[in-house]
């Protein structure tokens, strides 16, 4: 579907923009890092220029109807300037990862400006071992993880040599929309979205054993939602948010290892991440002296709902569960079965489909209504802190002619949150992003030394569990 002018934002898209605050920043990106010599600003420039009609949105700003009375809609931008969005700069020598990731963390640090495009590319050179990189922050109001992968073909493309630029004639935005016409907007989106709901009752008396199953499989994960939030989330160190400044590591890991431990004992390398984290938050938890018999933290796991007929569309569609960290379980193999078990059983308890109807409702919320309904959506009272894995390609992408070494995905901090944890797959890397808090957590090293041994311990009990049965 295209990126329209007068799109209307989705009660979840307008949530993000609800929930962001002068310490909570709603942006989410990443960090590329390419091999070779930079490329000139020119070159980055006229790939976004030749490639930015495929995605429209980069185009548009958010505009608000009178008074706030609905959710905002994306607008073509008059005065857009590609320059406004794409800037330089460089490491101080020596130019190491650490640099790297401190700049990565600044520029995280920076809230974006409403009144353009929301989205920002930083292409830093100066990397020593003859790299560059680009940082890249988009609102998550505009685009999530999964859609992110798609928007990868703005720059990215699977040969080294550059694309011939395509003959496309000067963009012409639209006009600003008058009051009038926002007004019959908001009445034309509300009728669609009556006329899909009668439509999907229509559908319901014409398949009524398909409905029933449909209503039981949703109460099932409504309730399970209702139940799970009446437990809040433990108290922790991670549930605190001092300011908007904020630190960030990058751990790289082998997706050949985290799929020899799955194939060893069982489930998904999503169940391999989730103990990767629990391993290293209880390390981290250790080394601060805390007490972690009988704690069991909880992850928020983002799940997209986006079918393969949606790729390509912008905006988020997104469920959440809530995964259960047992940083009270010593031995990793124990730490991995428990992890394992508790995901298969959330799957089962149908959570991920109730969180997809709850955010399906807030579309038709009213604006002071969804803003609470946002807020309450990431509050600490639920979980501990933000864990999503996100898939990507399994071969080598290009960047302005240069091969892409790896990518570390960056998410955000919602309100009360101390740190998040994003993992994105790419040519057989499996790259971990921490988001951490600058002053909650200056020991965020701890963190991602812990992620690297936690990695190192599963991948040795899974190969001593092979060495055993081939012995046998």
């Amino acid at each position: 579907m295209a990126q329209r002018h007068l799109d209307q934002l989705s009660g979840i898209d307008a949530g993000f923009l609800h929930q962001e605050d002068d310490a909570a920043l709603m942006h989410i990106g990443g960090l590329a890092v390419c091999e070779g010599p930079p490329p000139q600003l020119a070159d980055v420039l006229d790939s976004v220029r030749m490639r930015i009609h495929l995605v429209p949105r980069y185009r548009q700003r958010l505009h608000y109807p009178p008074r706030e009375a609905g959710r905002p809609y994306w607008i073509d931008d008059e005065n857009f300037d590609i320059e406004d969005h794409i800037r330089h700069t460089a490491l101080p020598a020596p130019g190491n990862d650490e640099e790297l990731m401190k700049l990565a963390a600044r520029i995280f640090s920076q809230r974006l400006d409403r009144g353009r495009p929301l989205w920002e590319l930083w292409v830093v050179e100066g990397l020593e071992d003859d790299r560059w990189a680009i940082i890249s922050k988009t609102h998550h109001a505009l685009i999530d993880g999964i859609s992110g992968v798609d928007l990868a073909t703005v720059l990215c493309t699977l040969d080294p040599e550059m694309p011939e630029e395509p003959k496309l004639g000067p963009w012409s935005p639209q006009s600003t929309p008058t009051a009038t016409e926002l007004a019959g907007r908001s009445l034309q989106n509300t009728a669609r979205d009556l006329v899909s709901a009668a439509t999907g009752a229509v559908r319901a008396l014409q398949q009524p054993e398909d409905a029933a199953r449909r209503v039981r499989d949703v109460a099932r994960g409504v309730g399970s939602i209702a139940w799970a939030s009446l437990a809040p989330a433990p108290s922790s160190p991670l549930n605190h948010l001092a300011g908007p400044h904020r630190r960030y590591r990058g751990v790289q890991t082998d997706l050949t290892d985290l799929r020899l431990v799955k194939n060893t004992f069982g489930g998904s390398i999503n169940d391999v991440v989730v103990t990767v984290v629990t391993g290293a938050l209880r390390r981290w938890l250790l080394s601060r002296g805390v007490r972690t018999e009988g704690l069991e933290l909880r992850a928020l796991v983002p799940v997209s709902v986006r079918g393969d007929a949606q790729r390509g569309e912008f905006g988020n569609k997104l469920a959440v569960m809530q995964g259960p960290l047992p940083v009270y379980v010593d031995d990793p193999l124990d730490r991995y079965l428990i992890v394992r078990q508790a995901m298969d059983d959330l799957k089962a308890s149908g959570q991920a489909l109730g969180a997809e109807v709850l955010a399906g409702v807030q579309n038709l919320a009213p604006p002071t209504l969804l803003a609470q309904a946002s807020r309450l959506q990431f509050s600490t009272h639920f979980f501990n802190l933000l864990v999503t894995n996100v898939p990507g390609p399994q071969l080598p992408l290009y960047m302005v002619g240069r091969k892409l070494l790896d990518i570390y995905p960056i998410a955000f901090l919602p309100q009360g949150h101390g740190l998040a944890i994003a993992v994105f797959s790419y040519n057989g890397h499996l790259d971990f992003g921490l988001l951490a808090d600058f002053d909650t957590i200056p020991d965020v090293d701890v963190i991602s030394e812990g992620v690297t041994q936690s990695v190192d311990e599963l991948v040795r009990l899974a190969r001593e569990h092979q060495g055993d049965a081939s012995a046998v």
